[in-house]
């Protein structure tokens, strides 16, 4: 998938950097220091950095030029993207949120948002110094664990994968995001790309 500029996803935490090949994940004053002088499009969720940004005149947002058919009022940016990526599927996009997509025919027909897996995890700390554990990535979902760090991360990990195949059935399942690609090894029709929202900007910009 090649482009004809740099692409940057400016999300809640990070600035994504896409050159055509590859994703390069940097804090925003890493991102506007290095690609200032570089000529750029990019979306943006990071409301509060845009009164910065705006004064990089070599920087295009394009993030009013994404939609999608069935969108709603207030659906971010970088959802659109994603969901423009592939015509049929659920898109999971696992980051500091967890956001679930359903797109049917090129339509959005609706999604979910869920905390990120950090989020879970800093809501058990809250409850007792005793729940205070970080997530066990060798869990395993077939049998009832037994220990407090695997009860806390199969029940953050079971529940959430138990409402996605609710909604996703039959569909193809997209991940994305830090978290994308270990929630993926729970699903058996699942595909993990971390270049999905670029693709999708890319859809968009040659349909406009």
């Amino acid at each position: 998938m090649m482009t004809e500029k740099l692409l940057v996803d400016i999300g809640n935490t990070y600035c994504h950097i896409y050159d055509g090949e590859k994703v390069v994940h940097l804090l925003y004053d890493e991102a506007i220091e290095k690609y200032c002088d570089t000529s750029l499009y990019y979306i943006s969720v990071k409301h509060d950095l845009e009164h910065k940004i705006t004064q990089i005149t070599q920087w295009q947002n394009i993030s009013d030029t994404l939609c999608i058919e069935g969108e709603y009022e207030t659906m971010g940016v970088d959802r659109k993207a994603l969901c423009l990526s592939h015509s049929d599927g659920v898109f999971v996009d696992a980051g500091s949120a967890i956001t679930v997509d359903v797109v049917e025919g090129g339509v959005y027909v609706g999604g979910f948002i869920l905390p990120g897996l950090r989020a879970y995890l800093e809501s058990y700390s809250g409850i007792s110094s005793a729940l205070d554990v970080e997530l066990d990535e060798n869990i395993v979902l077939d049998r009832l664990p037994t220990t407090t760090k695997e009860q806390i991360s199969y029940g953050i990990i079971a529940s959430i994968k138990a409402l996605i195949e609710m909604h996703s059935k039959d569909k193809k399942l997209y991940f994305t995001g830090g978290d994308g690609e270990f929630l993926s090894r729970f699903f058996d029709n699942a595909r993990y790309d971390e270049t999905l929202v670029f693709q999708g900007i890319v859809n968009a910009l040659h349909s406009n």
